[in-house]
């Protein structure tokens, strides 16, 4: 090659590439900051002594990793199926109310799986309304006499996660059918098939990896839980976690178990990853127009209401309704306190800086990848949704490991040269959970500042250039203004998800620190449910807030 035909950059390439250069260092500065305490953890639970692992697996492991098995296998049939079918239901049939259930059917998803355990451990007990009722009816006056089977059980459990979690199946599916199942129906239909037997031999064949994206997304959520789980005497490993670190003071063996979980999320990882490849094959491969619903009149039309909105009525309406009445007496009897005034600053100030931080790492992370499109910004990209598939207790004993260590070096440091003791600066303060907040959302963010930027043209970057704008003030004057809708979206999105937030929430809360979750989960230890009606509601109307706009979307789309 001729040195002579090899051109300097002009000021102006070289400007742009500095600029990029600079967006993809904070991009991978920003990942490997979420990555600290997954990696602290694995070194953390590596160092472990081979007695520990023997101790725990004929101890804790013994029961706890059964029980896990069980409850994700009967959560995801359960989820599965209802999620399937009510997403057929309200697809192909056209009855009374259907265009109710379209996005009623997302109400679940306000419901934090710890807040419908809390409501139904109350509404389902011996004394309770319901069984009240029950033995009224049936002549009797006593528990002993009559009286259902307890709830606190693997099957309660799985029976309500099941109802609470399906609709991360039902959104998935209903977007398959909605586009994709028209044409091969009308064809199975031209052979004589009926609609009821093409739901099992074309719909559910055709459905089967949005259904699996949908299931993994779901067990994800149920590994995560912790209230329902040990309130309904479900010993799971995220309980295990809790308690070997609260009860035991075990951050080794915390870490061990904690290992072990995330072997379970990179298999859920790897499905959901193998089922979001097949459905875009079925996608570009089955091109279809929408498929005409069935008219279902009289009978068959309420039917087929009552089916749909069952799910609805136990997810969210049986516990709603309790929460309203519950709150209502404690507003009668006591109004608000000074405690939930606390509760509601601590918990509106830390969702809302962990938003602000988490938006601001996602946004370098989505536009580092839009500047300089390669491995290592795709796969910066990739890594920041590791934090959101652990579970919060995995990410919360990650962060303990990681900023206790750091704690201690600043003390020890602080002890020998200036004889000065700075206790736990980190963790003590409260930034310990932020940063667990920040980590563990970091995809909500990056994800929606991608999805914002995927739609503008490259075309306006390539014009904003030759006005000799950089990178950042091709940001800031032309990217920013114009993703603004998806960043509003990120940030109720990240918003939400840390004021539902639980494990990590408890394990990492300073001294005398209260939000809404951890004063319901409380109250609930205490077997006094019914005294944190009032901020169980609050989480759930702020939870009701991205499914109404989840809804508006729906609608707006047809």
């Amino acid at each position: 090659m001729n040195p002579d035909a090899i051109q300097p950059l002009t000021p102006r390439a070289r400007a742009r590439f500095s600029s990029s250069f600079w967006w993809l260092c904070l991009s991978v500065l920003a990942v490997c900051g979420a990555m600290v305490p997954v990696l602290a953890l694995v070194s953390q639970a590596l160092q472990g002594s081979e007695g520990l692992w023997a101790h725990l697996g004929s101890t804790v492991l013994w029961t706890a990793l059964p029980d896990t098995a069980i409850l994700l296998a009967g959560v995801g049939l359960l989820a599965g199926v209802v999620g399937t079918y009510a997403a057929w239901l309200v697809t192909a049939y056209d009855f009374p109310g259907r265009k109710i259930l379209e996005w009623a059917l997302l109400l679940p998803l306000a419901m934090p799986t710890y807040i419908v355990a809390y409501a139904y451990l109350d509404i389902l007990h011996p004394v309770g309304p319901v069984q009240g009722a029950i033995r009224w009816l049936l002549g009797y006056s006593s528990p002993r006499e009559f009286r259902l089977p307890d709830i606190r059980s693997m099957t309660g459990c799985i029976v309500l996660l099941g109802f609470v979690l399906f609709p991360y199946v039902y959104i998935p599916v209903r977007a398959m059918f909605l586009t994709q199942a028209g044409n091969l129906l009308e064809a199975a239909r031209t052979l004589g098939v009926s609609r009821r037997a093409a739901f099992f031999k074309v719909a559910v064949p055709l459905a089967r990896p949005a259904i699996a994206v949908g299931i993994s997304l779901a067990l994800m959520e149920a590994l995560n839980d912790i209230g329902a789980s040990e309130f309904l005497g479900v010993r799971t490993l995220t309980v295990s976690v809790y308690t070997t670190w609260v009860t035991k003071s075990d951050l080794p063996g915390a870490a061990q178990i904690a290992l072990s979980m995330l072997f379970i999320v990179v298999a859920l990882v790897a499905l959901e990853r193998w089922a979001r490849r097949k459905q875009r094959y079925a996608v570009s491969a089955q091109k279809s127009r929408e498929l005409e619903p069935l008219r279902l009149n009289g009978l068959k039309g309420w039917f087929a209401f009552v089916l749909g909105g069952l799910p609805v009525l136990i997810g969210f309406v049986a516990p709603a309704s309790y929460l309203v009445i519950e709150a209502w007496k404690r507003f009668r009897f006591s109004g608000l306190s000074a405690r939930f005034a606390d509760e509601a600053l601590n918990t509106i100030v830390f969702a809302g800086l962990a938003t602000v931080i988490t938006l601001i790492l996602g946004l370098t992370v989505a536009y580092a990848m839009r500047l300089a499109p390669g491995r290592l910004s795709l796969w910066s990209y990739r890594l920041s949704t590791v934090g959101y598939a652990a579970p919060g207790t995995v990410i919360a004993i990650g962060v303990l490991i990681a900023l206790g260590g750091f704690d201690r070096f600043v003390d020890q440091t602080m002890r020998d040269w200036f004889g000065i003791s700075t206790g736990l600066i980190l963790i003590g303060s409260g930034a310990a959970l932020i940063y667990a907040y920040s980590a563990r959302f970091l995809t909500i963010a990056a994800g929606g500042v991608d999805a914002g930027l995927s739609r503008i043209p490259q075309s306006f970057d390539h014009a904003s250039r030759t006005l000799g704008r950089s990178a950042t003030q091709t940001f800031r004057q032309i990217h920013l203004p114009l993703s603004r809708a998806s960043l509003a979206a990120a940030a109720l999105l990240i918003f939400v998800d840390c004021v539902k937030e639980l494990p990590a929430t408890l394990l990492l809360r300073p001294l005398n620190f209260e939000t809404f979750a951890t004063h319901l989960y409380g109250e609930a230890a205490r077997g006094t449910y019914e005294e944190a009606a009032i901020a169980a509601l609050a989480i759930v109307v702020i939870g009701m807030l991205p499914v109404m706009q989840l809804a508006r979307i729906g609608r707006r789309k047809g």
